[in-house]
């Protein structure tokens, strides 16, 4: 059986991923789910950190679970986090996997890669300061239509209503990637075929980003971005092709 540390992407946090997670142990397999920093729900979380401090936390967390040879999986956002990741515990991680995931260049950030669009969009929401200081959180209308456009509108409500405000800085944040070209962990890509949160055209996930890796295994299945909770007994399976030797 295999190891798995799931990080999740904006918005979201650790257990958010528990419709995955269930069948993943179900099989026999080892899920861990960290809460990256600054994400989580409850007013004392800290929204002002930056990209740094996330991955921090997510390698003080394998670091304090003594992991070893696992599979680590990134989500959206997460996939800039488990590339630095992977810079910092190299002899840990068995494979990597992007699902509907960022891959990064040395130097380039989140907003570097996304759409103008977006930029525009989150630097409004936080001159507005709604969710309070460095705090993001995505419009419902954004929510229903590219993130869960798989989903019917009584499930989107209620998993809009699961997600949190998210911290600016590490969308913005420049990453600095200087090993990870050269590691010898192997990846993979699983994309969503109808996830639009990244829009159809140049800005479309796949082939992008599987693009960027190199040689890796692509895995794909149908659904939108957040497959987590429209479809997450089929994730589940497809997590562990992707994360298969």
């Amino acid at each position: 059986m295999t190891t798995f540390v799931l990080i999740h992407g904006a918005w979201h946090y650790g257990a958010l991923w528990e419709e995955v997670a269930r069948p993943l142990r179900a099989a026999g397999h080892e899920v861990h789910t960290p809460t990256l920093a600054g994400n989580g729900p409850g007013e004392e979380v800290d929204r002002t950190v930056g990209h740094a401090e996330a991955v921090a936390s997510a390698v003080d967390y394998v670091l304090r679970e003594d992991l070893g040879d696992f599979v680590l999986l990134g989500h959206s956002y997460g996939g800039t986090v488990i590339s630095r990741m992977a810079e910092e515990l190299p002899d840990r991680i068995r494979r990597l996997v992007y699902w509907n995931a960022f891959v990064l260049e040395d130097g380039e950030s989140i907003e570097d890669v996304s759409p103008p669009h977006y930029k525009a969009l989150m630097d409004g929401i936080a001159g507005s300061g709604a969710h309070g200081p460095g705090a993001v959180k995505l419009p419902f209308p954004v929510w229903r239509e590219a993130f869960m456009n798989d989903a019917d509108l009584a499930l989107a409500e209620k998993t809009y209503g699961m997600t949190t405000p998210h911290p600016l800085g590490t969308l913005t944040d420049k990453v600095p990637l200087k090993t990870f070209a050269g590691l010898q962990i192997p990846s993979s890509y699983l994309n969503c075929t109808e996830d639009i949160a990244m829009p159809p055209g140049p800005f479309a996930w796949c082939p992008r980003f599987p693009a960027r890796l190199g040689l890796c295994r692509l895995v794909q299945m149908p659904g939108g971005h957040e497959a987590c909770f429209t479809n997450p007994g089929l994730l589940a399976q497809k997590i562990v092709e992707a994360g298969r030797d």
